[in-house]
């Protein structure tokens, strides 16, 4: 079935700015979102999706009320949830492979879902900007598409996306949103920044910046974070790039240089460092060669509950 706005049908292939125009709900509501402030999430109660991660759950859910994600530029934070059992999926979508991301994400909720049940389908769309080479357009496209040619009925419910999230600045541009957060109990969706994404933060990235696949990182069932099992080949000319200068690594390992966040560098030279040290996944990060558990404490932080070789 298509992708709805209102009941009607999104007329598809049409670029984000033309679906606010025939729909002004969107547009409104890509308003709001980008007017508001940043609010910066603790961890309590927070689970942090990286880039090609997913992750879903229900209000039942006793440890995590917020999934969220940042650093978007060129990529697209995708939020599907069920409004009769509340069912909410964040993922964060680089572009790699939308065609069997977008089913993943389904298939996410509809593990939740009773068809009995009444309520539908909600998707929010948020992250790009008007960039150089049209990656975000790009993106965009995809999304759009492959959501609309999903069997069940999906209602586009935001589209704050490529040039609806734009700014310009001495004739360069950049995002408006960088980070949402969703609130599984309320549905509510926010700009947000992290300043905590762990458990194991680099492990995590080292994954993603080498090609990893989207995956799912958590359980509902057992409120447990699943880290691992991973595999990946030596980053390549690894050496050469840790004494490049902080120009040389924004203008060749960014999608975006000119828009990305101020902490970029830092982070790709931290997690250049993790694959110099880890140049491919051994017992030493997967002890016993199994995956690593987290699960939040009774302070509401993560806690591994895997032991080594268990």
């Amino acid at each position: 079935m298509p992708l709805l706005v209102k009941g009607r049908r999104v007329r598809l292939p049409q670029s984000a700015g033309y679906l606010v125009r025939a729909h002004p709900p969107l547009k409104e509501r890509a308003r709001l979102l980008r007017g508001q402030s940043v609010q910066q999430v603790g961890p309590q109660g927070l689970l942090y999706v990286q880039q090609r991660e997913l992750a879903v759950t229900s209000p039942k859910d006793g440890s995590i009320s917020i999934l969220g994600s940042d650093d978007a530029t060129t990529c697209h934070i995708v939020v599907l949830r069920h409004t009769g059992n509340g069912a909410t999926c964040l993922t964060h979508c680089d572009g790699s492979d939308t065609r069997a991301e977008v089913p993943l994400i389904m298939s996410s909720i509809k593990a939740f879902s009773d068809h009995a049940q009444c309520g539908r389908l909600e998707v929010h769309l948020v992250g790009g900007f008007s960039d150089d080479r049209q990656l975000s357009q790009k993106l965009t496209h995809q999304l759009l598409s492959e959501f609309d040619r999903q069997e069940e009925d999906i209602h586009l419910v935001t589209l704050c996306v490529t040039e609806l999230n734009d700014r310009e600045e001495n004739e360069n541009h950049f995002p408006v949103i960088y980070g949402i957060a969703v609130n599984i109990k309320t549905a509510e969706i926010y700009r947000a920044s992290f300043p905590d994404r762990g458990p194991e933060e680099e492990l995590r990235a080292a994954r993603a910046l080498t090609g990893g696949p989207m995956i799912s990182i958590y359980k509902a069932k057992t409120e447990q974070l699943r880290i691992g099992l991973y595999s990946w080949m030596p980053f390549p000319h690894m050496d050469f790039w840790l004494q490049q200068d902080d120009k040389q690594i924004l203008e060749n390992l960014s999608t975006s240089p000119l828009a990305e966040p101020p902490h970029f560098v830092e982070h790709i030279r931290s997690t250049l460092m993790f694959f110099k040290k880890h140049p491919s996944p051994t017992s030493a990060l997967f002890p016993g060669n199994k995956a690593l558990l987290y699960k939040k404490n009774e302070g509401d932080l993560w806690e591994k509950i895997s032991s080594p070789g268990s």
